[in-house]
C-alpha cells in the first residue's frame, strides 16, 4: 500500500470522513495528517471524533453458527432508529458470520475482509460517516467445546438472527432426543428471564459476593438489631443472594416451586452437564 493510501486510511479512521474528502484534505495539507484533520474540522466534515465521545447504548446482538460452534457479537449505536436501519442490519449480519469464523478474536474480526472487499474496520468507519452516529463493536463470545451442543434464544428480535437480548447455552451430553432439545430451549429462556451470574454457587465471582456483603452490612448498620442477630441476618441474605444468582439453584421459571437442578434430575439424562452460558443484552 502506498504512503498516500495509508494516510487516507488513517485519516478516515481518525475522522470518519469519506475517501474523497480525506484525499482532498491531505492534498491541501501536503500530506500532513494533523493539518488534514484540522482542515476537515473547519469544513465541518470531520465527524467521528465528536461521535465517538457520545454514548451508544442501543444496537443489536448477532448470533451465528450451529450446534457445534456458535458465537455472539454485540454492535452498539446511539438510537433504536439506526439499530433498525437496513445498511446497519446488513453490516451486523455479515459481521456475525465473520466473528464466528474468527472465534471472537476482535483484532482478526476488524482486519477481516467483507463482501465489498474492504475490512470490517474500514466498513465501520464508513458506517459512522454515512449514518451519522457512534457505532462500536462491543462484547463477543464463541462456544466450540468438542463434546458439547449449543442452543440459543433470541428475545426482542430485530430481524432474523439479530435481537436486543440473546442467550447461548452449551450442554455436554451424547443425548440427541427431542426431550433434550425442548429442555435446552426452555433453559435458554429461563436464563434470559432470570439472569444468573454463574452455573453454580462456587463459580460466583468473589467481587460480586463482596459487593453484596457490603450492601447488606450498610443496610443492617442502622437497623437497631444486635450484632449477633445482624450477623445471622447477613449470612441468610448472602446465602439467598448466592442461590438466586446461581443457575442450578434458581427457581425454575416455568415451575417456580422447583429449582433448575430438580428439572435436570427429572430429565434422567445421566451424562447431561451444563458447561457454559452467556446472556448478552443491549444496554446492560
Amino acid at each position: 500500500m502506498s504512503q498516500d493510501l495509508q494516510n487516507i486510511k488513517q485519516l478516515r479512521k481518525n475522522t470518519g470522513a469519506g475517501f474523497k474528502d480525506c484525499n482532498l484534505a491531505l492534498k491541501e495539507a501536503n500530506g500532513n495528517l494533523d493539518k488534514a484533520v484540522e482542515i476537515l474540522r473547519v469544513k465541518g466534515i470531520s465527524k467521528a471524533s465528536k461521535k465517538m465521545s457520545r454514548v451508544a447504548n442501543e444496537g443489536v446482538v448477532a448470533v451465528s453458527g450451529d450446534s457445534k460452534k456458535m458465537s455472539l457479537i454485540e454492535v452498539n449505536c446511539e438510537t433504536d432508529f439506526v439499530a433498525k436501519n437496513e445498511d446497519f442490519i446488513k453490516f451486523v449480519k455479515e459481521l456475525g458470520e465473520i466473528n464466528n469464523e474468527c472465534d471472537s478474536n476482535l483484532e482478526k474480526v476488524k482486519s477481516s475482509s467483507m463482501e465489498n472487499g474492504t475490512s470490517v474496520e474500514e466498513n465501520l468507519v464508513n458506517m459512522v460517516s454515512k449514518i451519522g452516529e457512534k457505532i462500536t463493536i462491543g462484547r463477543q463470545k464463541t462456544f466450540k467445546e468438542p463434546y458439547s451442543k449449543n442452543f440459543y434464544y433470541l428475545h426482542t428480535v430485530v430481524k432474523d438472527n439479530l435481537s436486543k437480548l440473546a442467550v447461548v447455552l452449551s450442554i455436554e451430553t451424547n443425548d440427541d432426543s427431542e426431550k433434550l432439545t425442548n429442555f435446552a430451549k426452555q433453559l435458554t429462556m429461563h436464563i434470559a428471564a432470570s439472569n444468573p451470574l454463574a452455573i453454580e454457587e462456587k463459580l460466583l465471582n468473589k467481587l460480586d459476593i463482596e459487593k453484596e456483603e457490603l450492601l447488606i452490612k450498610e443496610e443492617l448498620k442502622n437497623s437497631g438489631k444486635s450484632t449477633e442477630i445482624a450477623s445471622k441476618i447477613s449470612i441468610g441474605k448472602i446465602n439467598k443472594f448466592k442461590q438466586d444468582n446461581s443457575l442450578l439453584s434458581q427457581a425454575w421459571v416455568m415451575e417456580p416451586k422447583k429449582k433448575v437442578k430438580d428439572i435436570i434430575a427429572e430429565l434422567n439424562i445421566s451424562d447431561l452437564k451444563i458447561k457454559e452460558f452467556y446472556r448478552l443484552k443491549i444496554g446492560e
